[in-house]
């Protein structure tokens, strides 16, 4: 049989593994047999408020067994869920609820009031209040929907202050799925440690081989990051073998050179993706850890499920070369266009565009950016065929291997954020509505700077402060540069290009 939707390939997992431990957080754990019915008794809930399917359901939970519950359940209901950071500011999480209008919120104890604060009117579902051994409705949604019928909705920062949310399919995570658990020969053996938040499109990974696979999930702590010796620890005490982390994670461990004193024996696999993995950093990995470990850089932007292109680590790896990001994964193609979007050769840069089943559907309410970025493939006249254009740059190697160069636009990535600048200075300007602003990026220090034009210099905790109200922490400016008037372009506009040549030549 073959299954064609997310659900049908969890009660395959059930039906095999119902006693097995499938999800462990920082408090409680859960076999397979009680995530499904835990899932069904919110699936039930979400029902009861709207017989609607493929509509979405925001999940306002930190990570936490919890969420994966509710992100079942929302798949249960026949609908999509998306995750909303609750470390965000309440405005932002407001700006979302609004573009997203979601069937209903589902949330706990501890979150409710923040979600109470947001000037949204949505049917919300508290999950402690659910009684996980109550009826559940078995004429479930989810068995109308098809392969291409959306099945979570992530957002990204948008440069109008209004994220966007990336449509993502039933098809694209079966297709990404199947094809990492036949690569890395992933079974119900696996013991998966996670680390990134379930806003990044690379948790996806995670969570879905543990629902395909029938893999136990461990949702490692965020304090064991913040202390990486302890978090060496956690994964020998639950023997851990598999995991798929930002590098900034794994460079932090090289430069304490924690590998010297913790092998970390039950480690197999080691994947990693979201921003550039310094080489000398994984060279100290694989010479500290002396024994048949598979390496995997993986890259791909939101929009692509994950993962489109990948490189697994072998004999050629050289410390003083840039690691390859790779070739394209199954049933994905790479198209390197030049800006007269013509295939580039070997050795020449270009923007990377995709195409395949990896692509999203598109932006949530947004057919506009949509169309920017989803367009049709320049080089084929005969037939409707999109692609994605990413706005990296990269070329291919001698080898037959993509290397990846950087950012086209104002987008950035940092500590494994996607960021995009002009969101930045959009609430910026919304704070401070007495100056003009620019933020740009300092790519030697890794820094975020705001360059501002102002009578007076504002005091940096003055900036700080405010802008944490309505600004993820990650996203806030570290640097601040005064200037009575900015640099204006031809068309009276700032003249960026000048700003930000400056900033990278200081």
């Amino acid at each position: 049989m073959i299954n064609i939707n997310l659900i049908e390939y969890f009660e395959n997992t059930v039906d095999l593994f119902a006693d097995k431990l499938a999800l462990v957080d920082g408090t409680s754990q859960l076999t397979f047999k009680e995530l499904k019915q835990k899932s069904k008794v919110v699936a039930t809930q979400i029902a009861k408020r709207s017989s609607a399917i493929n509509s979405p359901v925001a999940i306002y939970l930190p990570k936490t067994n919890d969420a994966i519950t509710s992100f079942l359940g929302t798949l249960y209901s026949g609908n999509c869920y998306t995750p909303l950071d609750t470390k965000n500011p309440i405005p932002r999480i407001e700006a979302i609820i609004k573009a997203l209008k979601p069937s209903c919120i589902i949330t706990n104890n501890k979150f409710l009031s923040h979600i109470k604060k947001c000037n949204v009117d949505v049917d919300i579902i508290n999950i402690d209040e659910l009684d996980v051994d109550g009826k559940v409705d078995q004429s479930f949604n989810y068995k109308k929907c098809v392969d291409t019928d959306p099945a979570y909705i992530l957002h990204t920062s948008g440069s109008t202050g209004v994220p966007k949310g990336v449509v993502i399919s039933h098809l694209s995570i079966i297709d990404y799925i199947n094809w990492v658990a036949d690569t890395f020969n992933i079974t119900e053996k696996e013991k998966i440690g996670n680390q990134t938040p379930f806003i990044f499109d690379m948790s996806t990974l995670d969570i879905y081989l543990m629902i395909f696979k029938g893999a136990t999930l461990y949702l490692i702590p965020e304090q064991k990051f913040i202390f990486p010796a302890t978090l060496l620890d956690y994964i020998n005490e639950n023997k851990i073998n598999f995991i798929f982390w930002v590098p900034a994670v794994l460079v932090n461990i090289a430069n304490l050179k924690l590998l010297d004193s913790n092998k970390i024996h039950t480690v197999k696999k080691v994947l990693f993706g979201g921003e550039v993995m310094p080489p000398k950093h994984l060279g100290y990995w694989i010479k500290s850890l002396e024994r048949k470990i598979v390496y995997g850089n993986m890259y791909g932007p939101t929009e692509i499920t994950g993962t489109c292109v990948y490189h697994i680590v072998d004999k050629t790896f050289n410390e003083n070369e840039s690691l390859p990001i790779g070739k394209p994964c199954r049933n994905t193609d790479i198209l390197v266009l030049n800006d007269k979007d013509e295939l580039c050769k070997v050795g020449e840069k270009g923007e990377l565009c995709v195409r395949g089943s990896s692509l999203a559907l598109g932006y949530w309410n947004n057919f506009e950016k949509t169309n920017t970025v989803f367009v049709q493939n320049p080089l084929n006249k005969s037939v409707p065929e999109r692609i994605y254009r990413t706005g990296d740059i990269v070329f291919l190697n001698e080898k037959g291997e993509y290397i990846y160069i950087g950012r086209k636009d104002f987008q950035i990535k940092l500590s494994g954020y996607r960021i995009d600048l002009g969101e930045i200075e959009h609430y910026i300007l919304s704070v401070f509505d007495t100056i003009n602003a620019g933020v740009f990026f300092d790519k030697a220090k890794e820094e975020i700077v705001l360059i501002y034009e102002s009578e007076k210099e504002i005091p940096v905790r003055d900036f700080r402060l405010k802008l944490m109200e309505v600004l993820s922490k990650h996203m806030i400016p570290t640097r601040y540069v005064k200037m009575d008037i900015l640099p204006k372009s031809t068309t009276g506009k700032i003249d960026r290009a000048l700003l930000n040549k400056q900033i990278n030549s200081a």
